[in-house]
């Protein structure tokens, strides 16, 4: 089977260069063109090579002008980009009857699994629950997006308000995120330790290479990993 050509937006960024080296990797995937706003190809109407896939890690201008290219060429729509705004998910949504497309705020494979463990603590009623998250001394936001994404999905899940979630910096830790499922006689962590933000990279391209045969539908990680509710 012939590879397939990615059209990676936000190439320069940090993100960007991780996925070019796993594309590079992959017996799926191909690296077609690169779109950055400091690259050569600033533009997605200068893009002129045939394109399959469009991986988006960029900014919310980007991520606009990356989704309309890409149901203008009838190809899926791969994106991790932040910061989004409501009117950008209702267009997801919309490009969504027309291409595949997945966006995911975290594309950790092992976050999306820990994420879809989450309902079953619904078994375990009584228990008291604390998401708790630890990054290097350098992180601004606090608590983390990745912490706000579990504490949204327990709260969903067990249908009843939850403390806010710890957070903790310090050193160079690069990512911890840890759920507490506390009773008197016994206590429960779910933890997921990221070591570097290649994790990120190789979810974006695995879901590329997923996506590839999917039809029209918006889709989650869990639906790539076939798990969760």
């Amino acid at each position: 089977m012939s590879q397939k050509a990615v059209v990676l937006s936000g190439a320069l960024g940090r993100m960007g260069q991780e996925i070019k080296q796993l594309v590079r990797e992959s017996s799926v995937l191909d690296l077609g063109c690169e779109v950055d706003r400091n690259g050569v190809v600033t533009e997605f109407g200068s893009v002129k090579s045939s394109s399959d896939v469009v991986i988006d890690f960029s900014s919310p201008e980007m991520f606009r002008k990356a989704l309309a290219w890409a149901q203008t060429q009838e190809i899926p729509f791969v994106s991790g980009t932040t910061g989004l705004e409501e009117s950008d998910f209702a267009e997801l949504k919309k490009a969504a009857q027309k291409i595949p497309v997945l966006w995911a705020a975290n594309m950790s494979l092992g976050i999306n699994f820990l994420l879809s463990l989450l309902p079953q603590l619904r078994a375990l009623d009584g228990y008291d629950i604390q998401v708790e998250e630890l990054h290097h001394n350098r992180k601004l936001d606090s608590p983390s997006g990745t912490a706000k994404i579990l504490q949204n999905q327990l709260v969903e899940s067990l249908g009843r308000d939850l403390p806010d979630p710890v957070a903790i910096r310090g050193g160079g830790i690069f990512g911890i995120h840890k759920v507490w499922v506390m009773a008197e006689e016994e206590y429960l962590v779910l933890e997921h330790t990221a070591l570097n933000r290649k994790i990120f990279a190789r979810g974006a391209v695995r879901a590329a290479e997923w996506i590839l045969s999917r039809p029209p539908g918006q889709y989650q990680i869990k639906d790539m990993l076939g798990v969760g509710e």
